[in-house]
This record gives structure tokens, C-alpha cells and sequence, in this order.
């Protein structure tokens, strides 16, 4: 196992009058955060989150029965945040299952708010590294033990399906967390705490120094929530500023509000008990239509935005809030390169699960699916281009046949405009797999909707075709190209020019292969080749796959790598004689 650097830990938190002590922290936590340094070395499989929903209900978590009546108990009433500027109170969630939230939370005075959330700095800053990052596993913790709670918070905010957002929203969001803590303490204790320094001078004395270098964080930072993954894409942004230094103000999506209050919440929580200004995490709600994240940008005090959504708005954080360090998540045009299979049924099964999880409603779900006219070479002989979409529309359809479990895979359509574009889809060419609603067996409110199939020809297309923008949602276009190399060229384009979370290909063709893999290399976008199993191309897994590169326009960060912590923080050094 990998051995954390040495760094030093106070004997008791700054107040550890009845709270957490340093001490009880290290013994708690120092073998997670060892074994996570360690993760994140090997990129082998390690998770301290079980994902399955029987695993929780002793040793202090919740039980499904008492996670579901904590979500109850918050519906319909104030979300008590004892945070200062609140001015009044806002809300307006509703379930994309058609229930009605009813929580309100604190609207912020961001004079009043900033100015608190800074004055924990010095505290913080002081704390170290090692004992910063002990307080958000113990902050992970919590939130762990509340999974089922944050599962029911998840669904009824994003629209996953209960086992969805257990897993995705609960453990997995977990891990990616406690991923981007690990990343930020490695970063931090590269350079020791102290140096002794001493040039040789010939025969005068040698001219010696002593050095402190200390990691200094760069003020607060905004982390700007998304509504399809509230917890997943916002963790690692969060614990990453948290664990370097900087206090940071949490401002959800307005749909999607409850999951991260609760985060801040229990936050706050951790932090007072370990003697540090609970205001060093706050929560941001707006009121509708208010656009307080473009207010909050540019403030001077806001020196690191997280952000995952629109590209027109990451454009604009980008080239806007010059006085921040910003890292986006945004849109890009997933691709498929479908040249030949040697599993042609297991490729079929594992696109159309790929397809239809939480309705396409993942950055990493594909979108066009490039295919030569003439057809594809299979273990089960030479397949047209007319066979193959209508074989993968029935895999689609089978898989999403029975109503229950078709629900229970695509979860609800998350807001009107994914509805929307999934409408507007079946204009743009030849419907191959046409959408159906399905009855939700449990809530007959919901919008829930199969995925579409549309069939484009990549030589009639005008200068900029439909499949060269992303259609968020169960939208999926299979493309007729001429040639193998026509798709590798259309690939390299696709990612070049609009970007890529993640890209595909089935292929038994050696010389096809190291084509595709050649574009993913030059163009910066995570590749999954020949998948046929249980494992699909818009799952990734913290600790050893990365969510995204950094190197193409879907987006300038990956989740995680040492890129996504380093510039949080700067190291300040202290010289002196000796």
C-alpha cells in the first residue's frame, strides 16, 4: 500500500470543545485516505461505498425504510440552514415523477454571505493538507450513511430511477469525491512542509536558509450545479476547492436544489464539530429566472467556478470571470465507429443498454453511430446498413419492452426541453426505432419516453448537419458513411470541432482500430473498444477511469486528474537566515 506523505496534525481541532479532535479524525480516516492515494496510483478497482441498496441500514446508515421517511420529513417546509444573509426564502422544485416538492431554501445577500464564508480562511488554510482532507472524508461519511436519503433526493430532482441515483448519486458520487480529496492532498504534499538549504561557498562559510512552503488557497470558489447529476458532477469540484483551502458556495441548479442543500448541510455540520467556521461551505439558492450564477461569477471574491451544463454558458464563464479559475463540463457529440463486430449480439446488447440508461440523459451517452453504407462483417456473417439499425432498434425494444422495467431503466424525461428535442427528432430523417411512452407502474405523472433512432447519410448532409450537435437526450442518429476511413475522418471532425465525453468503436479490423485510436490520441477523448459485456461506454469508474479529458471542446477538465486540483491552490515560501 502506498504510504501518505508525512505531514503534521495538530493533537486536537482548532475547538475541540465536544467535538471532532485531529486525533479521532487520523483514527477514522488515515487508512481510507491511504488506500485512496494508493487507488488513484494503481487505477486498479477500490470503492469504500457499497453501491447495493441492502448494504446500508446498520452500523449507523440508514436503512431504505428510514432513508425514504428523512426524504418525506423534508418535503413542504423551510430547509434550515443556519447560514448569515439570508434574505428571504425561495423554492419551487417539482419531481420529474409529477411530485411537488414544496421545500424552500435560504436566498442569499452575497454582500453579507462572501464576507462570512472568507473569515474561516486563516483557520482553514492553517489546518493542513492532511487534516483538510481527514474533515471531508468525515464529510463523506455522513453523507454516505444518508444514502437512501440522497438516492430519493436524487430521483425526485433529475428524474433517475431509484437504483440510478442510489448508485450514481450515492456511492459512485461518493467516490468521486473522496477521488478529487486524494488527488488534492497528493498535490499539496509534493513539496515538504520545511527545507534546510545550504550552497557551498568554497572557503567562506556556506550560505544556509531554512524554507517553509505552505499551499495557499485562492479564495472561495463557486460551484454551480447541474440537474441531471447534482451530486455526481458536483462533488468533485467541491471537495477538490474544500480539501485545498478555499471555502466554497454551492449553487445548485434551480431544479435540482435538495441534494446539494443536504450536502451543505451536513457540511457545515462536520465542520463546526472539528472547530472550523461552518461558513466555509454555503448554499446559494436563487429565485426563479434570477440568473444568480452570472451575478456571482464575476464577484471579485470568486477565484474557482466548477460548472457543468450549457455550452453558450461555459463559453461564457470562460472568456467572463477572468478573476476566476475555471474548470467546465459542457456539451459534446458523442461517437460510435461501427466497422465490423466479433460479438455482433453482444454489441447490439451493450449499445442498447448504453442507449436507454436514465433516457440519454448523460454526457457520456452516445449520439451518432457511424456506419458504412455497404454494411459491416459480423461472427454472424455480413450485416447491411438497414440490418444493422434495425437490429439494434430491436435490441432496443426488447430491452425496453416490459413497462417496468423499461421505467426502471430510463428513469423520467428531466425537463420540457429534452422533451422537446426528443419530438423534434423524428423530423430530421428516417425514424429507425421510433419513441413510445411508458407507464410508470408507480407514478402515472411521470414523462417517461423510449429512446429514437434516426437515419441520416453523411453524403447528403448539408454543412452542418443535425449530428454534428449534441441532442441531449434519447435522441440517437445512425449515419450512413462510405467507408471505414470516412468514418475515422467524420470522427476526428465530430471531436475536433463540437468535442467528445466519450467515444466508441466495434471493430475487428487491426488497421481500423489503430485509425480510431490515433483520432483519440491527437484529438484528446476517452476511447472504450469492442464492449460486449456488462461494462458500457457511458459508465466510468472513479480512481481509474477519467470522466472526460480536458483536451477537447466538451470540456477543459477531467474528473480527476492532478489538473483538476493543482491550480486550486498556490505554494507560498518563507525564507530565513539560519
Amino acid at each position: 500500500m502506498a504510504t501518505a506523505p508525512t505531514a503534521h496534525v495538530p493533537a486536537t481541532s482548532p475547538s475541540a470543545d465536544g467535538g471532532l479532535t485531529a486525533a479521532e479524525l487520523t483514527d477514522r480516516h488515515q487508512a481510507t485516505l491511504d488506500q485512496a492515494l494508493e487507488a488513484i496510483t494503481t487505477r486498479a478497482y477500490w470503492s469504500p461505498h457499497p453501491e447495493h441498496p441492502k448494504a446500508y441500514g446498520e452500523n449507523g446508515t440508514q436503512s431504505a425504510e428510514e432513508g425514504q421517511a428523512a426524504f418525506q420529513a423534508l418535503l413542504g417546509r423551510p430547509f434550515e440552514l443556519d447560514q448569515p444573509g439570508t434574505d428571504e426564502l425561495v423554492g419551487g422544485e417539482v419531481s420529474p415523477y409529477g411530485i411537488e416538492l414544496g421545500v424552500t431554501y435560504p436566498h442569499p445577500d452575497i454582500d453579507v454571505l462572501l464576507p462570512a464564508m472568507r473569515s474561516g480562511m486563516r483557520g482553514w488554510r492553517e489546518a493542513g493538507p492532511r487534516l483538510r482532507a481527514l474533515v471531508c472524508l468525515e464529510i463523506l461519511r455522513r453523507i454516505n450513511a444518508r444514502t437512501h436519503e440522497f438516492a430519493h433526493a436524487v430521483m425526485h430532482t433529475s428524474g433517475q430511477a431509484f437504483v440510478m441515483a442510489l448508485q450514481a448519486g450515492g456511492p459512485h458520487a461518493q467516490d468521486r469525491g473522496l477521488e478529487a480529496v486524494a488527488y488534492a492532498y497528493q498535490e499539496q504534499t509534493r513539496v515538504p512542509e520545511t527545507a534546510d538549504w545550504s550552497k557551498p561557498q568554497g572557503k567562506r562559510d556556506p550560505l544556509r536558509l531554512t524554507k517553509e512552503f505552505t499551499a495557499v488557497p485562492r479564495g472561495v470558489a463557486l460551484m454551480i450545479g447541474c440537474n441531471t447529476f447534482p451530486t455526481w458532477n458536483g462533488f468533485p469540484g467541491l471537495f477538490a476547492s474544500l480539501a485545498t483551502g478555499n471555502p466554497v458556495l454551492v449553487k445548485p441548479h434551480p431544479r435540482a436544489v435538495l441534494p446539494l442543500a443536504l450536502t451543505v448541510r451536513i457540511a457545515r455540520e462536520v465542520l463546526a464539530e472539528a472547530g472550523f467556521e461552518p461558513n466555509l461551505v454555503a448554499l446559494a439558492a436563487e429565485r426563479p429566472g434570477e440568473g444568480l450564477a452570472k451575478t456571482l461569477a464575476v464577484r471579485p471574491e470568486i477565484r474557482i467556478i466548477d460548472y457543468t451544463g450549457s455550452t453558450s454558458f461555459g463559453d461564457w464563464l470562460e472568456t467572463t470571470a477572468r478573476q476566476a479559475q475555471v474548470y467546465t463540463e459542457k456539451a459534446g457529440v458523442n461517437t460510435v465507429v461501427i466497422e465490423s463486430a466479433a460479438d455482433y449480439r453482444g454489441m447490439l446488447s451493450n449499445l442498447a443498454f448504453s442507449l436507454s440508461l436514465y433516457s440519454g440523459q448523460m454526457c457520456t451517452t452516445p449520439q451518432n453511430l457511424l456506419i458504412p453504407r455497404d454494411g459491416i462483417d459480423t461472427d454472424q456473417g455480413h450485416r447491411t446498413f438497414d440490418e444493422v439499425t434495425a437490429d439494434l432498434a430491436a435490441a432496443v425494444s426488447k430491452l425496453l419492452g416490459d413497462d417496468a422495467r423499461a421505467a426502471g431503466l430510463l428513469g423520467a424525461i428531466v425537463n420540457p426541453d429534452v422533451k422537446a428535442r426528443l419530438d423534434a427528432a423524428a423530423e430530421l430523417g428516417e425514424v429507425v426505432l421510433p419513441s413510445r411512452e411508458v407507464a410508470h407502474p408507480d407514478f402515472p405523472d411521470a414523462v417517461v419516453r423510449t429512446p429514437v433512432m434516426v437515419r441520416l447519410d453523411a453524403a447528403k448532409s448539408e454543412e452542418d448537419p443535425a449530428y454534428l450537435e449534441e441532442c441531449f437526450g434519447p435522441v440517437s442518429f445512425a449515419v450512413a458513411v462510405d467507408s471505414a476511413a470516412d468514418a475515422v475522418e467524420l470522427l476526428r471532425r465530430t471531436v475536433r470541432e463540437k468535442g467528445a465525453m466519450t467515444v466508441a468503436a466495434w471493430t475487428t479490423n487491426a488497421e481500423v482500430e489503430q485509425a480510431v485510436e490515433e483520432v483519440c490520441l491527437e484529438e484528446c477523448a476517452q476511447l472504450s473498444l469492442n464492449l460486449t459485456g456488462g461494462v458500457f461506454v457511458n459508465q466510468t469508474a472513479a480512481f481509474s477511469d477519467f470522466h472526460g479529458s480536458g483536451g477537447n471542446p466538451a470540456a477543459n477538465a477531467a474528473l480527476c486528474d492532478a489538473a483538476f486540483v493543482a491550480n486550486r491552490f498556490r505554494t507560498v515560501e518563507v525564507r530565513r537566515e539560519a
